[in-house]
């Protein structure tokens, strides 16, 4: 009877283990979450939520409308923000700023959608080797609190030693404060 408990202990401590483990995977050998879908040539989507930051794949660029103007979002309606605290073309945001921040990675060239201009369309290099996607010459950047569409929760926001904005299609910052009302909470 001793055996027969002590297997089914550790017959259940296996199953629970193998359980949790599991579901971590991405089905490619990593850990990390399943890339997003590939953005949309023909324009952001805006009936499905994005469910995670995109990981390095096709990125496509467009302009589309919100309460701040037009400002740049991927091809699930992700607005894309600039880090005042970049210097020209190389990023600053590694680490825990690239936690809630994570860099638009790029594999190829990105694509200007519509709205956007694609001489104003550029990568950089980023100290694990990857390419970040840039917009007239400003590293991208995705933040990880906005989770619909139009989420523009990060404007303006102060940290890790700089501001964050969304940009515009001629490459400006928009520095405006979310209009009251329009914010989402």
């Amino acid at each position: 009877m001793r055996i027969t408990a002590a297997t089914a202990v550790t017959t259940a401590a296996v199953a629970l283990v193998a359980a949790v483990t599991g579901g971590c995977g991405t089905g490619a050998g990593g850990t990390g979450p399943a890339p997003a879908r590939t953005p949309s040539a023909t324009g952001p989507a805006t009936s499905a939520p994005p469910t995670a930051i995109p990981s390095a794949g096709p990125v496509t660029v467009h302009a589309r409308s919100g309460p701040l103007g037009p400002i740049l979002v991927d091809g699930q309606g992700r607005a894309f923000y600039l880090f005042t605290a970049d210097r020209g073309r190389a990023s600053t945001c590694y680490d825990d700023c690239a936690q809630g921040w994570p860099p638009v990675l790029v594999r190829g060239a990105p694509t200007a959608g519509s709205g956007v201009r694609e001489e104003l369309l550029g990568t950089t290099a980023r100290r694990d080797g990857s390419r970040q996607v840039t917009y007239h010459e400003q590293p991208l950047y995705y933040f990880d609190r906005d989770k619909r569409p139009g989420d523009v929760r990060g404007q303006g926001a102060d940290e890790h030693g700089g501001r964050w904005y969304v940009l515009g299609p001629a490459g400006n910052r928009i520095t405006r404060p979310v209009p009251s009302g329009s914010a989402v909470p």
